[in-house]
């Protein structure tokens, strides 16, 4: 592939042209409850691991309108497959703010892939040269195909008093726990990882605060756009491409089936007569056209001001997270909608839309993603009040 950086166009063309055989592999990917391998080589292939990399170790640096984009094109083929790729993307850009030999290290491995969380499950203590971290982490996507678990631990047992980490840790020093057993996102792999007594250098080691308060260490990457912007602003920009993409796809699987289904003891031979069905998918399009206006103002919000440099405001950063939860929030109304609208027909596992239920049901579930976790920061904020957590 050329050493060129592709356009945001051309790596949505990419994706849109594996769109068949990436929905052909989620089936396997729903049993197995993992990404198959070859989906994992041909988002290599189309580079989706290299946007959030340094250019200087053959990446991208793509904004997060890119992501944006790149997701919601992956998502209309399968929701497992967009929300991994998305979850790399998150502590990629991560790994990038440790300092500049730390980089050197997790990027010689060519489309390196980060899995990660962000809750401090785990406890650290201090060690010569570095700290010993013993602990586990749940739902963590992707970590079956990842080379490299950016983890949270608390650090105990040094100067004043308990403080988060973050650290960098090789995949080859944890051990994986295959309890990933859900409803939703099967095939994302979200299994826990497990530290027994292991040994983290200093170097690879960040304060939790800092990272969240944008004190970065890289040198070279400082004057960088993409990574300037506070941790979770990007993470939100990052994630609601997937979700969109999600909804798309529900939108067009009914589309699809609506000339050939009637509606059962009724006298419309085709369910696209009915006003009922007229209102239905306005409703729910509508939902969708919303949600992306949201999508679209974070990632701009985003973009704008790491290439501008301006500091955050404390609502521009609790808008950040509002403008996820809503998205994910639409969508999941939305693609109820679609979903009640398929039919009994659509309960059997073989239809695609009782998946994408399922998916965008997981994701409104997730910690971070909650719409109304979110809200209620963003109102806290509009209402003078300081966030009540680190998360902003």
């Amino acid at each position: 592939m050329s050493t060129e950086i592709p356009t945001r166009e051309q790596l949505v063309r990419r994706i849109s042209e594996l769109r068949p055989s990436l929905r052909d592999k989620a089936g396997w990917a729903e049993e197995n409850r993992r990404l198959h391998d070859d989906t994992i080589d041909a988002l290599a292939d189309a580079g989706v691991f290299k946007l959030r990399t340094p250019k200087r170790y053959g990446g991208f640096e793509a904004d997060t309108a890119t992501l944006l984009d790149v997701a919601a094109e992956m998502g209309r083929a399968d929701g497992s497959t967009a929300w991994t790729a998305a979850v790399y993307w998150i502590p990629t850009w991560m790994a990038s703010q440790f300092p500049d030999e730390v980089q050197d290290e997790v990027f010689s491995t060519p489309d390196v892939r980060v899995c990660g969380t962000l809750s401090p499950t785990a406890m650290a203590t201090p060690a010569d040269g570095g700290v010993v971290i013993n602990g586990k982490w749940g739902f963590i996507s992707g970590a079956h195909h990842a080379h490299w678990q950016e983890v949270i631990a608390v650090l105990v047992g040094g100067e004043g008093e308990p403080y988060p980490i973050m650290a960098l840790v090789p995949m080859s020093d944890l051990l994986i726990v295959d309890d990933w057993h859900t409803s939703g996102l099967k095939g994302t792999g979200s299994v826990s990882t497990v530290a027994k007594e292991v040994f983290v250098p200093q170097e690879r080691i960040m304060p939790l605060p800092a990272m969240l308060q944008g004190q970065y260490s890289s040198v070279r990457n400082a004057d960088a756009p993409i990574y300037r912007a506070p941790l979770l602003p990007v993470a939100s920009a990052s994630s609601v491409g997937s979700v969109l993409g999600m909804g798309n796809a529900a939108k067009e699987f009914f589309l699809k089936r609506l000339p050939n289904r009637k509606i059962t003891y009724t006298a419309y031979e085709s369910q696209r007569e009915a006003p009922l069905t007229h209102l239905q998918v306005a409703s729910a399009s509508l939902k969708l056209d919303a949600a992306e206006f949201h999508g679209k103002r974070l990632t701009s919000l985003v973009d704008t001001k790491s290439v501008d440099g301006t500091s955050w405001k404390l609502e521009e950063r609790a808008q950040a997270r509002a403008d996820m939860g809503a998205v994910c929030a639409l969508v999941k109304e939305a693609v109820d909608i679609f979903s009640t609208a398929s039919g009994g027909s659509s309960i059997y596992t073989d239809v695609l839309m009782q998946r994408i239920q399922r998916d965008v049901q997981a994701v409104n579930l997730h910690a971070l993603m909650h719409p109304d976790t979110n809200t209620e920061l963003y109102g806290r904020v509009l209402c003078g009040l300081e966030p009540n957590t680190l998360y902003f």
